[in-house]
């Protein structure tokens, strides 16, 4: 996987994507394929071995001994948009919305909802999947191109820490572990007063990758920029793929956590036999190609996908059904 400083491999896609204020989904994944799937990102479900997950209001008036008894006992697992279903009584169907599906009031927050079995569903993350998500479908991906080793990953450029800058402070968040029981970690960023910044030099602040990245060009589409690497799906078939992506978090393991890279926000073969599309703004991905793949994907019982039609509407109001 090598950075390709020619962004023009994407110029085939962007021709193909209608204008971004299109309510379909083709203003970011392209027109044209025979068929498309819609792969959803699991949620978390959160649940005590004995009891309800606590409301806000019992937890504020609980003791602290309490809590810290509590925070000892929580399951966090991931979870299919089924179970939530399920849970909230509500319709999983093709062109779902995580917030009608845990049936959030108007204008109460749909990040996180406590079903009436007392379980709290947090919603999917919104354009990424974990390594073994992204391997999952890559396995079916490869088998559905001539050219397995030879594609494009694109990654949006607003990824936090990804590019860096000239700033005055540093271009990302170091994330540092701290024992504190209500938190897995702080954020501990070094931050300049704000009223000297005017008689201060801006110097590079580091991102993930090189300056000579961050700094050159970009795929862009009607309303979004990329990096482009050169990337054959074969290469993410498995799950240590994030251990050789050249935007692997390598900042964050230096503070002690976890190896990790972010998905990538489009990736295609040298053939563009298919497309596959994680938005960031969707909770969902968007693979385009054969009836066949489509097909292969939504019978996988490692993912929870539908197959979709070509103007599909994927926005927050698209539900008709749990509306």
């Amino acid at each position: 996987m090598h950075w390709m400083p020619d962004p023009s491999a994407g110029s085939w896609l962007r021709d193909r994507l209608d204008d971004p204020w299109n309510s379909s989904m083709h203003s970011v994944v392209p027109h044209g394929y025979p068929a498309y799937a819609r792969i959803l990102h699991p949620a978390i479900v959160r649940s005590l071995p004995d009891r309800p997950v606590p409301t806000f209001d019992d937890w504020e008036r609980m003791p602290g001994a309490e809590q810290q008894r509590l925070m000892e006992l929580f399951i966090d697992e991931p979870t299919t948009w089924a179970e939530a279903a399920r849970a909230f009584g509500t319709v999983l169907h093709p062109l779902a919305q995580w917030q009608r599906v845990v049936r959030t009031p108007m204008d109460e927050d749909w990040q996180t909802r406590v079903a009436p079995d007392g379980r709290e569903f947090s919603a999917p993350a919104e354009g990424a999947l974990a390594p073994e998500t992204v391997a999952a479908i890559a396995t079916h991906l490869r088998a559905a191109t001539g050219t397995p080793d030879d594609g494009v990953a694109a990654l949006w450029e607003g990824f936090g820490g990804l590019l860096g800058h000239f700033g005055h402070t540093p271009s990302r968040a170091f994330l540092t572990p701290v024992d504190d029981p209500n938190h897995r970690a702080m954020l501990d960023r070094s931050v300049h007063d704000p009223l000297n910044d005017v008689f201060r030099r801006k110097t590079w602040q580091e991102g993930i990758l090189s300056k000579e990245i961050s700094e050159g060009p970009r795929f862009h589409t009607r309303d979004r920029a990329y990096v482009l690497f050169s990337a054959g799906v074969a290469e993410f078939a498995d799950a240590d793929w994030a251990l050789r992506a050249p935007w692997r978090d390598l900042p964050g393991e230096q503070h002690g956590f976890p190896p990790s890279a972010q998905s990538p926000s489009i990736l295609w073969p040298e053939d563009r036999a298919w497309v596959l599309v994680s938005e960031i703004d969707y909770d969902s991905t968007v693979v385009a190609g054969s009836a066949e793949l489509v097909a292969a994907l939504c019978a996988d019982p490692a993912l929870e996908a539908f197959p979709i039609s070509e103007g599909a509407e994927l926005h927050g109001d698209s539900d008709e059904v749990n509306r």
